[in-house]
């Protein structure tokens, strides 16, 4: 049996939350369904000190239940599911939820996040929140002082190398390959900043340390004769190898860039379809910061607000 809904938002975290809460407050009876991550990726850090409102800093699962129980005071229906097959050709809209349940939407709001890539090693599930990250502007802070490594050799990589210089005394830059695919200007900035060393043909083999990260050990040109392998003593380890938006399932209706980022009109969060608004990360390949993340929420909802109301819904 089909669910009519006039707002649906797909995707907690801090824009899902956020988009729920400003849709609630304007009746719009928000339905809102988690996704696999419920809070999304804020919920494997444990300290967040850069959220606005809280001097002491806060944990992020904590930071997610807070604005979980704020949606849900003002009304929001928050259901724990995934969305897995999407209908935008017209509206409402169909989505479809677990492969069973489908919900007709009068408005979409898409906050479905995107998800770092990692290297695939078991420590860094060992460490996550605990020396591993994939955010410098998050994390950097808490390494003050002290040597981190960055794993990556694009642009990416050389704006999170070049961040920690600022914070870190010491930044290894690990990069598979014996070059940077860094843009011209990045490549130099990495290169000619002291407190950063570019280790070309590295490739992680593992980190160490008793609760936290304390060291990794690598190899030199894998495979080849010349072989070698060696420990670095680091206290972060940074993955900056990209993100992968979580956007599939809405590709064939929605225009995205060529990673899978949802394109967005100028200045707002309204899509190329009607009614079909996204929000966060899934939108945002520059930011990604809950902060942002939660902004866009609320234009999104507000947004949404306007176009119910603009439509006679």
């Amino acid at each position: 049996m089909t669910e009519k809904v006039r707002c649906l938002i797909i995707g907690s975290g801090p824009a899902g939350y956020t988009a729920a809460i400003y849709a609630s407050r304007a009746n719009l009876s928000p339905v809102l369904y988690e996704g696999m991550e419920p809070g999304g990726q804020l919920t494997t850090t444990n300290e967040v000190e850069n959220f606005p409102g809280f001097p002491q800093g806060i944990t992020g699962p904590e930071l997610m239940e807070n604005m979980k129980k704020q949606a849900e005071r003002f009304g929001t229906d928050i259901r724990f599911g995934m969305a897995t097959k999407a209908d935008l050709s017209s509206a409402p809209y169909k989505i479809t939820i677990d492969g069973e349940k489908e919900i007709e939407a009068d408005t979409l709001i898409i906050s479905t996040g995107a998800t770092a890539k990692y290297l695939g090693l078991p420590d860094e599930t060992k460490y996550a929140g605990s020396g591993v990250s994939a955010c410098a502007t998050c994390d950097g802070f808490f390494y003050r002082k002290r040597k981190v490594a960055v794993v990556g050799g694009g642009d990416t990589a050389c704006e999170e190398a070049t961040y920690l210089a600022g914070l870190a005394d010491k930044v290894f830059l690990i990069v598979r390959k014996p070059f940077l695919r860094a843009s011209k200007i990045m490549q130099e900035r990495v290169l000619s900043n002291p407190k950063i060393e570019a280790l070309f043909e590295h490739e992680t083999l593992g980190l160490t340390g008793e609760k936290v990260v304390q060291g990794a050990n690598l190899v030199k040109r894998r495979g080849q004769a010349d072989e070698e392998q060696l420990h670095i003593e680091i206290d972060g380890f940074f993955l900056a190898i990209g993100h992968k938006p979580n956007s599939d399932i809405f590709k064939p209706w929605i225009k995205t860039d060529e990673v899978g980022y949802i394109k967005t009109i100028a200045g707002t969060p309204r899509t190329n379809v009607p009614g079909v608004f996204a929000a966060g990360d899934v939108a945002d390949p520059h930011y990604r910061q809950a902060v942002t993340a939660a902004g866009s929420g609320c234009q999104a909802a507000i947004e949404a607000e306007r176009y119910l109301s603009e439509k006679g819904i």
